[in-house]
């Protein structure tokens, strides 16, 4: 004969549950942890330099700006056991080493250098080698530093071939021209990188199509003019138009519309920042609801997201982990159909 068993005092019962959820608790801090409470985690200092937070000024030849960055590293350290020292280098040789020489008095453990001057690159190395303070360098190399950065060439080589697909989907047979539009010589910005991979995919996919290259030197104004002229010196032809970034993509947009070239032109960005992608309800270019547009993509740069890819490699460096010479960013072809998954949108319900 089975007894039933006494039900225990409600106080008894909590303390149960109670004690069950704080080892439940426990054990999942063990696992994030990696085999100790949060409480015991060191914590670690990084300074973080970055390139230039003046107001208005985009980076790395998309719209992209240093606040922008600087920002990714606030929200993704968050996931981190790390503090977070920001300094600005001011694209300045001079600040770019005091700077470093501040950290070194603040005893950082970890130092990113985010700089364009190789001197000024070359010192700030052998100052924190002389504190015993790694380095992490981003997008220009530091001597001895490990180097996450852009591939320029990659995210060329995406948008050709994008465009070089849509024709061929789109337009096979018929008379196609292709176009590079935008700050085509900006050498500072490694443009000139991204325009060598887009030439070589259409070389590649397209040997038929004559490329031309029309420098606005980053003016989006010039290319009305300069898109203009070309579409009326091509009329019977389809125009495959590359822009080197967002705003110059938008530009040349209104201008075949201007031109009543709609339907004979398909365009390819770089950087998807906030000008052609937003929320649900923003209706920017690239959007789930906008896939007529002949905006028909943009090549992701991610810069906004900045930290979530470099605070990873820092903590790796720390616990004393190999690290790659080099590191690329992922870059990606953005369009209407993945959009939102590559940037959900603040505004969805």
């Amino acid at each position: 004969m089975t007894h039933p068993t006494p039900a225990l005092p409600c106080g008894r019962r909590r303390r149960r549950v109670w004690r069950a959820a704080s080892a439940l608790v426990a054990l999942l801090t063990l696992l994030v942890a990696g085999g100790g409470p949060v409480s015991a985690q060191r914590r670690w200092t990084i300074a973080f330099a970055n390139l230039t937070e003046e107001p208005g000024v985009t980076l790395e030849g998309t719209g992209f700006t240093g606040a922008e960055v600087r920002e990714s590293f606030n929200l993704a350290a968050r996931l981190y056991p790390v503090d977070l020292v920001f300094y600005d280098n001011r694209r300045d040789d001079a600040r770019a080493v005091a700077n470093a020489e501040a950290a070194v008095a603040r005893k950082v453990d970890l130092y990113i250098q985010y700089h364009a001057g190789a001197a000024a690159n070359a010192t700030v190395a052998r100052t924190l080698k002389a504190a015993g303070i790694p380095v992490l360098a981003v997008n220009d190399p530091v001597p001895g530093a490990p180097l996450y950065g852009l591939d320029n060439a990659a995210a060329g080589r995406l948008a050709g071939e994008a465009l070089a697909q849509f024709a061929a989907r789109a337009w096979a047979g018929q008379p196609t021209v292709a176009v590079v539009v935008g700050r085509v010589a900006a050498a500072a910005e490694r443009v000139p990188e991204r325009v060598r991979g887009l030439t070589d995919a259409l070389h590649q996919r397209l040997p038929a199509a004559r490329l031309t290259t029309l420098d606005t030197q980053g003016n989006p104004a010039q290319v009305a003019p300069l898109l203009g002229a070309f579409l009326a010196a091509n009329p019977a032809r389809k125009v495959l138009v590359a822009a080197t970034d967002d705003a110059t993509a938008l530009a040349a947009k209104a201008a075949v519309e201007s031109a009543g070239r709609v339907r004979d032109a398909a365009i390819v960005s770089h950087g998807v920042d906030r000008s052609i992608h937003g929320g649900m309800n923003d209706r920017k270019e690239i959007d789930p609801s906008n896939r007529g547009s002949i905006v028909i993509g943009s090549v992701a740069f991610y810069l906004d997201r900045l930290g979530y890819e470099v605070l990873p490699l820092a903590l790796r460096m720390l616990r004393g982990e190999p690290v790659p010479a080099r590191t690329a960013t992922p870059h990606k072809l953005v369009t209407a159909a993945n959009v939102f998954i590559e940037y959900p949108p603040s505004d969805m319900n």
